[in-house]
């Protein structure tokens, strides 16, 4: 099967069972400061697990777009992307371990068609420091199915990652492993999970492709070993439980999350681990051989990376996101940047986007429509970053040039101290630097691989603790990134804190106050709160004036005064929206949504929004002290979008 009939397969099937299609939320959580991304098929669903009703019901599917930005490096192998779909299904208070494992059982034997042989299995093994039992019910289960199909599905207790490579897998079909493998919560294992949170054990199905082990990795090989052999395809989390002050309780309805990798049941089904030669990035590849008349054989490396990282921009692009140095936008150049440098190692030195990113949009606009709708922005977006790049190359080469002018460069050696440089005075010759590379890289954006190409053709030498001391420097920069950004994403929606809980009511005042002081075509951009102030983006084309600032902090304090009732209820969609119910930019919603109401949602009201929460009962829990609404900064966050960064004080 394709991946795009594997993802209409695994939908239908799910919509078959009673589950309700529900739509991917955007690459760029909207109402969670504590990531950048949306990094999971779960992540938009965790109001709902942690106890929320869904407006629509308790069964829902569907595949969910997701970037990790951390696997940027790793891009290159045969399995690591940064950009990948997660099929999802959820039941949230409704069934329970014996309907999923048999289900997806038969969807990935009898719909995918993965030969049941390939197939193995790990479950929690327990702990007893918090009393919580091993998970034999899933494993029994497990037993059952793959008893259907006359393979005898032995169970093999391994415990620790580090066990596995000591005593490998036996005959085992079933693993049972650790908390660190096999439990879920927000925070990791059972001793991470906060007090009031819910966790809970989860059971895995990994593919075999039955490649020959690494011992680099460990003695054995085993479900969980890194060689490659195994990948895991499918993982269910059983929420079942609640952490309290002395260990976990029971929930009264435990939850199923299901987490399906597109992608990576898409690399089983061709029974080849190279995800790049599935459907969804094969074509992308192919139009790389076509462009550069290079095969892919030869230049394997190169093309994953082009493939995969214009693949996420082009959906960073579908949703909103435009390249920039900030976050979001940040990342997205970077993505764009690598992709042209490696198109330099495929000789590909002339404009290429356009061409490719139409490729990608012809493999996902009649599954997506929004990439349909939105192609020529996203093509020229994309089309605009190359061109910035380019220059960015001329500009880099010509400082490259000047590197030699004033004859200083330093050089950490092993034998340095500690963020201390040895000045070398030798200039009889020219000598590039760690520094050096550093500077370019840092400073003008020039790629790394390029300077020492220039550093080659013109017949420079490389200083050989060059890699050393660049290395030394990314991580310095790294870490002073990492104490800039510290508290950036304190708190956040997700803790659901009384103070974030006033932030994130003090939002939907602000924007009605917005729309009020400003126009109707102010729309929401994206926000981010944390426990010390709100921030949120919207369209504006210009800075605004002292005036509409303070026009927009008075009226927010008169609602504050107002002390108007908060109260919501679910909605139809097309309904709410037409009676002006606002929503943010590029959310896409189901037949129904909660809708938020400041006022009577019949009667006398300030606004309606569509929202999933948390608010405060009345507003006037806003000025509780003494409190009053006020914008500490305006400033542009992109072209044509506005931020504004309040507090309550």
């Amino acid at each position: 099967m394709t991946a795009q009939e594997i993802r209409k397969a695994y939908l239908d099937f799910f919509k078959e069972r009673g589950h309700k299609l529900i739509p991917r939320a955007l690459l760029v959580p909207q109402e969670d400061p504590t990531t950048l991304f949306t990094g999971s098929g779960m992540q938009p669903l965790i109001p709902y697990l942690l106890g929320e009703s869904h407006p629509d019901g308790t069964r829902l599917v569907d595949s969910q777009t997701c970037l990790r930005a951390q696997d940027i490096d790793e891009v290159g192998d045969n399995r690591h992307t940064t950009f990948f779909e997660m099929l999802g299904n959820w039941s949230l208070g409704d069934y329970f371990k014996k309907d999923q494992i048999s289900w997806l059982f038969e969807f990935l034997t009898n719909v995918v068609g993965l030969d049941p042989k390939k197939l193995y299995v790990t479950c929690y093994i327990g702990n007893s420091e918090f009393k919580i039992a091993k998970d034999k019910e899933a494993a029994n289960l497990w037993v059952e199915q793959f008893k259907k199909v006359g393979i005898d599905a032995q169970q093999v207790d391994i415990g620790s990652e580090a066990n596995g490579y000591a005593k490998g897998m036996g005959a085992g079909r079933i693993f049972f492993y650790d908390g660190k493998k096999n439990w879920w919560s927000r925070a990791g294992d059972e001793a991470s999970t906060p007090i009031g949170d819910p966790g809970g054990p989860d059971t895995e199905v990994f593919y075999d492709f039955s490649t020959n082990h690494d011992t680099k990795w460990g003695k054995y090989c085993h479900p969980n070993c890194d060689c490659g052999r195994f990948v895991e395809i499918a993982n269910s989390v059983f929420m079942a439980y609640r952490r309290n002050e002395s260990g976990f309780e029971p929930l009264d309805k435990p939850n199923v999350d299901f987490g399906g990798g597109l992608e990576r049941i898409a690399v089983a089904s061709i029974n080849d681990p190279d995800v790049f030669k599935i459907s969804l990035l094969r074509p992308i590849i192919e139009k790389l051989e076509q462009i550069s008349e290079k095969n892919y054989e030869s230049h394997t490396e190169s093309m994953r990376v082009i493939a995969d990282h214009l693949r996420a921009a082009t959906f960073l692009a579908v949703d909103g996101v435009v390249p920039s140095n900030k976050e979001q936008g940040y990342v997205m150049r970077r993505l764009v940047r690598r992709a042209i440098r490696y198109a330099f190692e495929l000789g590909i030195e002339q404009n290429f986007i356009e061409e490719v990113t139409n490729t990608i949009a012809d493999l996902y606009h009649l599954d997506f429509p929004e990439v349909s709708q939105r192609r020529d922005n996203i093509v020229s977006v994309l089309v605009k970053e190359e061109k910035v790049f380019r220059q960015t190359l001329r500009k880099g080469l010509h400082e490259f040039e000047k590197m030699w002018a004033d004859g200083t460069h330093g050089v950490v050696t092993a034998s340095s101290p500690p963020g201390k440089m040895i000045v070398d005075n030798d200039n009889a010759k020219k000598i590039l630097y760690g520094r050096d590379i550093f500077t370019l890289y840092d400073t003008y954006g020039f790629p790394v691989e390029l300077t020492k190409e220039e550093a080659f053709k013109q017949g420079i030498e490389i200083d050989s603790h060059a890699d050393e001391e660049f290395e030394y420097l990314m991580r310095e920069q790294r870490e002073r990134s990492r104490t800039a950004t510290k508290g950036e994403f304190k708190g956040g929606l997700a803790d659901h804190s009384e103070i974030t809980t006033k932030y994130h009511t003090a939002t939907h005042l602000m924007y009605r106050a917005l729309r009020n002081v400003l126009g109707d075509h102010v729309i929401q951009r994206g926000s981010n709160i944390t426990t010390e102030r709100l921030r949120f983006d919207f369209t504006h084309p210009e800075k605004m004036t002292p005036e509409q600032i303070k026009a927009v902090e008075d009226m927010v304090n008169e609602q504050i005064d107002k002390d108007w009732p908060m109260t919501w209820r679910e909605e139809n969609t097309k309904e709410a929206l037409s009676k002006g119910v606002m929503g943010a930019f590029g959310d896409r919603y189901g037949e129904s949504v909660k809708v938020y109401t400041v006022g009577e949602p019949d009667g006398i009201n300030y606004s309606r929004e569509i929202c999933g929460g948390p608010h405060v009962e009345h507003t006037g829990q806003l000025g509780e002290g003494g409190k009053k609404f006020k914008i500490t900064k305006e400033e542009s966050s992109s072209a044509g979008v506005r931020r504004i960064k309040a507090i309550l004080a």
